[in-house]
């Protein structure tokens, strides 16, 4: 993912220490039912696609922001999957970053898949009975987009 120019000037004055942002991922179906994936620069895994917001970006307009940025193909957000606080993630620089996910179902309205930044080696469209090597992060994902259920967040701890 590349880094957000704001996130930069964060850096700028708070070094490598943690940085607490939103991040939101989009879960793509095309009218066939596949879900469109981008294998990442960084690492070279088949991923679900996803970003930083900018500052005042709503969670649905970036999901169609990197959608657009990352694989050409202009998306509408439908619903909610998921409201989660991941676990802090250091980058191999040393940047610490923990991130507030909100994963929005979308669907497909146009342009045609291919690799549209230097975010991602490859971009492609798959049946989900035949997804590639997916991180847990990606399936379980893709598996609450593909429910009818409710938005899944971690529950309240009762005290």
């Amino acid at each position: 993912m590349a880094t957000p120019d704001f996130i930069r000037t964060l850096r700028a004055d708070a070094g490598r220490q943690l940085l607490w942002l939103p991040g939101v991922t989009a879960i793509v179906f095309d009218d066939e039912g596949r879900v469109l994936l981008g294998r990442r620069t960084d690492n070279g895994r088949w991923s679900v696609i996803g970003g930083i917001p900018d500052p005042g970006e709503q969670p649905a307009e970036c999901a169609v922001r990197e959608v657009y940025e990352e694989t050409a193909v202009h998306c509408v957000p439908e619903r909610v999957v998921l409201v989660q606080a991941l676990e802090p993630v250091t980058y191999p620089n040393g940047d610490t970053c923990q991130y507030m996910d909100t994963t929005l179902r979308c669907r497909a309205v146009g342009g045609e898949a291919r690799v549209n930044d230097d975010e991602s080696l490859e971009v492609a469209w798959f049946y989900v009975d035949a997804l590639p090597d997916l991180h847990e992060y990606s399936m379980s994902r893709i598996k609450l987009a593909l429910a009818d259920g409710p938005t899944w967040f971690e529950p309240a701890h009762q005290r």
